[in-house]
């Protein structure tokens, strides 16, 4: 009989997963990275090659002004020109409008101004013009050249106006003046030479207006106000760069395009190359899906090859897996026989079965000492935890004890030692006032009382209150009475303890009160001193502004009272040890206001927390049981 198949383990499909992830996941990261970075660099190359053809093309362009410009010059130095000679004159252009045919029409004047020679090639007036007023004439001769005026000749051919000085070779005077016209539809052909219909890309000239000096397609700069669309001139015209690129999205067509410029120098002139970006990034793409085709082979035998790893791996260790089930049920005498192949899987099949023999004698006498151990452990714990216990018990005791002594035995000192002699203090200190203000009442002339004595009384007296409020702190933390609980609804009785409490001008007490107005059973005078205590330390805590924040709010079986300031808060060292009796960072005070609001809340089966942010503030948080059942309430309180 064929064993029946048996299912891949767990195991298998792990080591499958992370032999792929392991090859796969650098592989892809560093391909990707690469890719990416490939392209990037690849299309940045592109978008640099574009902007130096723009560069490249705005040296032609300059270049070839420049040439029509030398030849008015080196034609303006000639004798025959400076002796003013009108047929001299005549056969130089006649000779320069034949060699070149970019001069659409020359003129000579002479130093006044009057024409006295004009040539064109659609010219059909001769009368000699008078240039004496005229701006461009007058710049000629003062600047001694001059390179602009784009127009549109006789409608249709854009030209540009060039004028140079006559110059005396002999005294190297000016005599006069040569103006004259030249077409630059000689631009757009160099344009289209470089830049054929076939490569997809157009390239452009134009003035620092936006019009179209030239342009690949020489149909574009015959059309009427010939210009580039508004989105590529807006860019081109608002740039103060000299030369730039990237991509530009056409607000006309929505088309994606990579576009380059450079500015043509010393005539304002911009020259613009532009292409699709699907045309121009070709080669990055096509590098890119050449890539991921290959990824995809990678990735397809590395899956082939980590299925068989995988498999060789696993199939040794699923026996051994079937073993270790048998042994963990204790069947020690019936284990699938295990093949040993000289590896490490095979050290550990051979260990197993040593295992094996080794556990099956060990088993039984592991089992007698459980049984006796368990026993001995549950023992142990109870007496562990008794004595521990005891111990805790007798140690919180006696430190109770110890402290409360000591506090004791202070606060009698303090109660008949202290008390008595401020009262006398106090008594003299009246005294003394009613005699001072029955003198100044009995005589008219008596001298009033000096303000600083008066100052120094009030000194007096408030310390004296300051040192009885350090005793009443000192008693009401000694003394313990029994509590006298009574059933409050909370909510009215936080109203009339925040109403009836002192707030200062500059402090906002803010009441927020849970809806369910929850009743619990207190001791309203040692509840009243302890909220009283939380108040008074957050307003002391604001000495100019700020909030004090008074909620209650339902936390489960108990009530959540909150007091909260706007203060500078405590750090996290200070906010461990504010209940502890006689800790305190006030420059005056006993410590004992915390101690004694956690005296109480202890008292009433409570507990507190603080929560504290530096810079924020602070907030006290006491729970107190809830009464399920409450009575309703009484007249008065509803």
């Amino acid at each position: 009989m064929t064993e029946p198949t048996q299912k891949r383990g767990k195991l298998f499909y792990k080591f499958l997963i992370v032999f792929l992830i392991v090859s796969l996941v650098p592989l892809g990261i560093v391909g990707y990275y690469l890719v990416n970075l490939s392209q990037v660099t690849l299309n940045r190359a592109i978008s640099r090659d574009q902007e130096a053809l723009a560069v490249g093309f705005a040296d032609t362009v300059s270049s070839y002004i420049i040439n029509f410009r030398n030849v008015l010059f080196d034609a303006a130095h000639l004798e025959d020109f400076a002796s003013m000679n009108a047929g001299k004159q005549q056969d130089l252009v006649n000779r320069i409008m034949q060699l070149h045919a970019a001069f659409l029409e020359i003129s000579v004047f002479d130093a006044s101004g009057q024409e006295t020679v004009r040539i064109g090639r659609f010219l059909h007036e001769t009368k000699m013009r008078d240039f004496s007023n005229d701006a461009l004439f007058a710049k000629v001769m003062r600047t001694g050249e001059f390179v602009g005026g784009l127009e549109k000749y006789m409608g249709s051919y854009p030209a540009i106006t060039m004028g140079v000085q006559v110059v005396n070779p002999v005294t190297n005077q000016p005599v006069g003046a040569l103006l004259a016209k030249m077409s630059l539809t000689a631009l757009s052909s160099l344009l289209k030479t470089g830049f054929p219909e076939a490569t997809q890309t157009q390239a452009a000239v134009i003035d620092s207006n936006g019009f179209l000096i030239a342009h690949s397609n020489s149909k574009e700069i015959y059309k009427p106000n010939a210009k580039l669309p508004d989105d590529v001139l807006r860019v081109l015209l608002q740039n103060d760069a000299r030369t730039g690129g990237g991509e530009l999205i056409l607000e006309s067509t929505g088309e994606k395009v990579l576009g380059a410029f450079a500015e043509v120098t010393d005539l304002g002139w911009v020259v613009y190359i532009q292409r699709s970006v699907s045309v121009a990034y070709q080669a990055s793409e096509d590098m890119l899906r050449r890539t991921w085709r290959m990824m995809l082979i990678v990735t397809v035998f590395v899956l082939f090859l980590g299925y068989a790893v995988s498999l060789v791996i696993t199939q040794p260790i699923r026996a051994l897996r079937e073993a270790a089930i048998k042994l963990g049920e204790g069947d020690f005498d019936y284990l699938p026989d295990l093949s040993m192949p000289n590896d490490e899987i095979g050290e550990l099949a051979h260990t197993f079965v040593q295992m094996s023999e080794s556990l099956r004698v060990k088993t039984a006498e592991i089992m007698s000492a459980k049984t006796e151990l368990e026993r001995l452990n549950r023992s142990l714990e109870h007496r562990v935890e008794a004595r521990t216990r005891e111990l805790k018990s007798a140690q919180d005791e006696l430190i109770k004890k110890e402290r409360l002594a000591a506090i004791g035995q202070m606060a009698s000192v303090v109660g008949h030692e202290i008390r008595n002699p401020l009262a006398v203090i106090n008594n003299s200190i009246y005294f003394i006032k009613t005699k001072l203000n029955a003198a100044a009442a009995a005589s008219p002339t008596a001298v009033p009382m000096e303000p600083k004595v008066i100052k120094h009384i009030s000194i007096i007296e408030s310390e004296i209150r300051q040192a009885n409020g350090i005793i009443d702190e000192i008693l009401g933390f000694a003394r313990t009475r029994e509590l006298n609980p009574k059933i409050v609804h909370l909510n009215s009785y936080l109203e009339d303890l925040t109403m009836s409490y002192p707030v200062p001008p500059h402090i906002e007490l803010i009441q927020t009160f849970a809806p369910e107005n929850p009743v619990v059973n207190m001791d309203v005078d040692e509840m009243t001193q302890a909220l009283r205590n939380l108040i008074k330390n957050g307003i002391e805590v604001m000495p100019e502004r700020g909030k004090v924040f008074v909620r209650s709010e339902m936390a489960g079986d108990m009530v959540r009272i909150d007091v909260e300031d706007t203060g500078a808060g405590m750090p996290k060292e200070t906010l461990e040890k504010i209940f502890a009796p006689f800790f305190t960072t006030k420059a005056r005070g006993t410590g004992l206001g915390l101690a004694v609001v956690k005296k109480v809340t202890d008292r009433h089966k409570g507990r507190i927390e603080a929560t504290s942010v530096v810079g924020q503030g602070t907030c006290f948080k006491i729970f107190l049981p809830i009464i399920k059942n409450p009575p309703p309430p009484s007249p008065s309180h509803t």
